[in-house]
């Protein structure tokens, strides 16, 4: 038996009054989706453990059955297993964006999406210009980079940046969560010096004449250190298994959990990512391993930009250009496989930024009877034969042998 799991980051939403009070999933044109409902037992996942921050981090543990009440380690320190970094136990590793910072506020946590060329520059002159402080910077994907900070505290309370798209920048900076205020201070200190640092750079010169969203700050946040996480063999018995993604954050959590990592060429992360390739990348792996985790970060980021039409094109890209292949080679392959189709969290253009609420989920595992939903969204699902699964319980109901 195989198994694969595709999440499409973000794709759940909420109703949306321009459109009939409907939301993406619901008015695109979705035909490869909704025929895999109709095989399919449905229902609604609660990825986002009650009480916890709504983060992808979050979200991705979870749904691959690692409690992260108990295993995360900071979202710095998954991103920083993914870029293979070397991290000592008196590292402080943050996620670090590259941010738009305008007029005081916060005002774009991707700086418009920067290219990881533009971002590589960027990176080494905060390098060149912050060596002494004790802190050192790696570039990651895009906007998405790492800082360390040598014998830092984890006493401070870090907002993420995605969460608080155009309010003012303030009242969102570091604060410590003890008496001792020294890394919140230093933390802050370098997020005022890059924006006096990077707001000159000819990178941003160039932006501005091209009349892009400068990259002119940092943000660090989700501080941890690395500790203990158990492989994905020890926790489901699964002897081998791959990752598939655009996102460090993704096979960092898979680094951890001894999945191999698989990088598909002109693999963005964005809505002009290369779907074809991470379908055929998937039916490869799935000849090679157990179990395949194919993440698609793309609906996430047009929920995070606010616009709902381009999530609804994602959406329908992601029908067409991915799951058709995918399906079509997995009939194809001539082996039993499990099959699970979800998003990690609601990313609702409206809000922009995530939510906690329970994500709608399709299993097709051979053997068991369809329930009654013919379309996959966020309602129809309400009325599947699985109803509210939560805390690993989705890939439990894979892996049962029943």
């Amino acid at each position: 038996m195989k198994y694969i799991v595709v999440l499409a980051d973000g794709m759940a939403d909420i109703p949306i009054p321009e459109w009939n009070n409907k939301t993406p999933l619901m008015v695109a044109y979705k035909p490869v989706m909704d025929h895999l409902c109709s095989l399919a037992q449905t229902g609604l996942l609660q990825s986002v453990p009650s009480g916890m921050h709504p983060g992808s981090e979050i979200a991705n543990m979870s749904i691959l059955g690692f409690d992260p009440r108990k295993y995360f380690p900071g979202r710095g320190v998954l991103e920083a297993a993914a870029l293979k970094i070397p991290v000592s136990h008196n590292d402080l590793v943050f996620r670090c964006n590259l941010v738009t910072i305008e007029n005081g506020k916060l005002m774009n946590h991707s700086a418009g999406h920067i290219s990881s060329g533009e971002a590589g520059e960027l990176i080494e002159s905060l390098n060149s210009s912050f060596s002494k402080e004790g802190v050192r910077f790696f570039q990651g994907v895009s906007y998405r980079n790492l800082m360390i900070l040598k014998n830092g505290k984890a006493n401070v309370d870090c907002q993420p940046p995605h969460d608080h798209p155009g309010e003012e920048m303030e009242p969102l900076l570091p604060k410590p969560k003890t008496r001792d205020n020294q890394t919140a201070k230093i933390l802050n200190k370098l997020i005022n010096q890059s924006v006096k640092l990077l707001s000159s750079h000819p990178i941003n010169q160039k932006r501005i004449e091209k009349g892009l969203p400068v990259a002119n700050g940092i943000w660090p946040w989700s501080p941890g250190r690395p500790s203990g996480f158990p492989t994905f063999k020890e926790r489901w018995g699964i002897s081998s298994g791959a990752v598939i993604s655009a996102v460090d954050l993704i096979h960092g959590i898979g680094s951890l959990a001894g999945l191999e990592s698989i990088h598909v060429e002109g693999a963005t992360g964005l809505f002009n990512t290369n779907y074809e390739g991470k379908a055929a990348a998937a039916i490869s792996a799935l000849r090679k391993s157990d179990f395949v985790f194919l993440h698609v970060e793309a609906a996430d980021e047009a929920g995070h930009e606010g616009d709902k039409d381009l999530k609804k094109k994602v959406v329908e890209d992601f029908d067409k250009r991915l799951l058709k292949p995918l399906w079509e080679g997995i009939q194809n392959m001539g082996e039993e496989v499990v099959f699970a189709l979800l998003p990690d969290h609601p990313t609702p253009c409206s809000l922009r930024t995530h939510t906690s609420d329970p994500v709608p989920f399709l299993l097709i595992k051979p053997g068991i009877l369809p329930d009654n939903v013919k379309s996959f969204d966020e309602a129809s699902v309400k009325k599947g034969a699985l109803g509210l699964l939560k805390d690993g319980e989705l890939l439990q109901r894979m892996f049962d042998s029943k």
